[in-house]
């Protein structure tokens, strides 16, 4: 499946290890310019924060994407809380000789983006922070990942669904996306639709590799609250209106409302994959944002 930024597709990218003094940090690398770093969600890794960062980012910037601490080639040694995970994100600098980043997270990366905003103030020039949490989150574990986990021991059966998954991504889109309108904008949308094919299949994909990271974020969202007013740096809250998961009110207002510097764009109707179905509107508010940030 070809790729919506610059011609990349994930499965392209050959993925890196570095040994830090806090621990491996697997990564990938693509495009020049300003460094950004790139944070994957839930079942997610490098491959994750690649298309996290093909969606939402425009061109002209040097991606670090990033898998985090339990996800893929990054064993959970290296990272078990935020803050460790911020350390790992500030050594992976170091170990690459670049002063500082905006750091552009999704879901359960949002505890490691702001910890590294929080901790690392000097090399954090921005925070993007997509669907993410800003405070504990009540939320049940999905059904869903339950499952996840059980095929995760049974390759096969993963192999199959993927299968599966590829011949009928239409019904696992309307999984994901309830709100009909937003539906028809993503299908419409040829690149959003195959860099979320790509998401949705990337899941299958070496699958008990990311049961470990999955599960520690899901206990860290739960149980995290942040010192929000102490971030320092400017920041961008995109959120879906009705994300299911990740509350548009407790989560992306509270952050809006506690940070400083930061702005809020609200995605009506968007649902957890608010960055797929509203993707233009989000590549052009990121742009202006990151054309400050990085000045």
């Amino acid at each position: 499946m070809r790729g919506a930024n610059n011609g990349i597709s994930s499965v392209q990218l050959l993925p890196k290890s570095v040994a830090t003094p806090q621990g491996v940090v697997e990564y990938v690398e693509f495009g020049e310019g300003p460094p950004i770093i790139a944070l994957h969600g839930a079942m997610g890794g490098y491959d994750q924060s690649a298309i996290l960062a093909r969606t939402v980012l425009p061109a002209g910037f040097r991606v670090l994407a990033v898998s985090r601490p339990g996800y893929l080639g990054t064993p959970l040694t290296s990272g078990k809380t935020p803050e460790a995970q911020a350390d790992l994100l500030a050594a992976l600098l170091d170990a690459l000789s670049i002063d500082c980043a905006v750091v552009v997270a999704i879901s359960g990366g949002g505890p490691t983006a702001i910890h590294f905003a929080l901790r690392h103030r000097a090399r954090c020039r921005g925070l993007v922070l997509c669907s993410t949490v800003s405070r504990a989150n009540t939320f049940r574990i999905p059904f869903r990942f339950q499952i996840l986990k059980f095929l995760a021991r049974l390759p096969f059966v993963a192999a199959r669904m993927r299968e599966s998954t590829i011949n009928n991504l239409d019904q696992a889109a309307r999984r994901s996306v309830t709100n009909t309108a937003c539906l028809r904008n993503l299908q419409a949308d040829p690149q959003a639709w195959a860099l979320f094919g790509e998401l949705t299949l990337s899941t299958f994909d070496r699958m008990a590799q990311r049961i470990d990271g999955s599960e520690n974020d899901f206990r860290i969202t739960q149980t995290y609250e942040y010192p929000l007013e102490e971030i320092a740096v400017p920041a961008l809250i995109v959120h879906g209106t009705d994300d299911p998961f990740v509350n548009f009110e407790e989560h992306a207002e509270t952050a809006h409302r506690r940070i400083p510097q930061a702005e809020l764009l609200m995605l009506a109707g968007g649902e957890h994959a608010a960055i797929f179905t509203h993707r233009e509107t989000v590549r052009q508010r990121l742009a202006q944002f990151l054309k400050c940030a990085t000045a």
